[in-house]
């Protein structure tokens, strides 16, 4: 179920959020590496703001929205304590940003552990999936990084047919594959997954997709 900005707030304010491990995710720095990044970049759902600092220090003109305040706060502070004072965060709603009458200013979106959170809810899917439409340049790319449920874990997982299915009028499907996302264990991931034995604080790597998709 897609949650307030005050869920995401406390994931911060708590320090109980799994996603933040005070690096950039492996895969993404895999990504920029491939040549996969070009251009104005837009990082939904930025979090931290790990990807938005790595990919200003390479040089590209980024910018990091969360729908999370307290998100935005951690990323600003994240950058100045990086010494990347340039670093671009906003808060915005990933889902309301881009609208019929948007102008479509980037040519690369990069989205980690945002898509799988409206996996189980079409609707907020779809508008999510309109909503980069709007924003991204035509011919350019949206790549994702999801949590797969193709093996244990914890968080939002989703199937590769949800990826699938949610991009197709108006988008090409260049690749998906399995991939890895690094994670935090945190108290809420103890309590999801009590079964797999995990320790609190441990960095661990969980079963992902990556896709590359193209604005047409």
């Amino acid at each position: 179920m897609t949650r307030p900005a005050d869920f995401w707030n406390a994931a911060y304010d708590n320090d109980i959020a799994p996603w933040v491990i005070g690096e950039p995710q492996p895969a993404i720095i895999a990504l920029e590496r491939d040549g996969c990044i070009w251009g104005r970049v837009l990082d939904p759902g930025c979090g931290a703001g790990e990807h938005t600092i790595l990919l200003t220090k390479l040089g590209y003109d980024v910018l990091g929205i969360d729908l999370s305040p307290s998100a935005i706060a951690f990323a600003r502070a994240n950058a100045a304590a990086q010494e990347v004072p340039a670093a671009e965060f906003e808060v915005a709603d990933a889902i309301a940003l881009g609208t019929a009458e948007a102008v479509p200013l980037f040519d690369t979106i990069v989205d980690s552990a945002l898509f799988h959170v409206f996996g189980t809810e079409p609707e907020a899917r779809a508008a999510y999936v309109r909503s980069l439409h709007a924003l991204c340049k035509p011919g350019g790319l949206v790549n994702i990084l999801a949590l797969s449920d193709a093996g244990p874990g914890f968080g939002p997982q989703i199937s590769d047919s949800i990826i699938r299915e949610s991009f197709t009028e108006g988008w090409e499907l260049e690749d998906i594959q399995p991939s890895q996302y690094r994670g935090r264990v945190t108290q809420p991931a103890l309590e999801q997954r009590p079964d797999l034995g995990l320790q609190e604080g441990s960095i661990i790597d969980l079963v992902a997709w990556q896709a590359r998709i193209r604005r047409v």
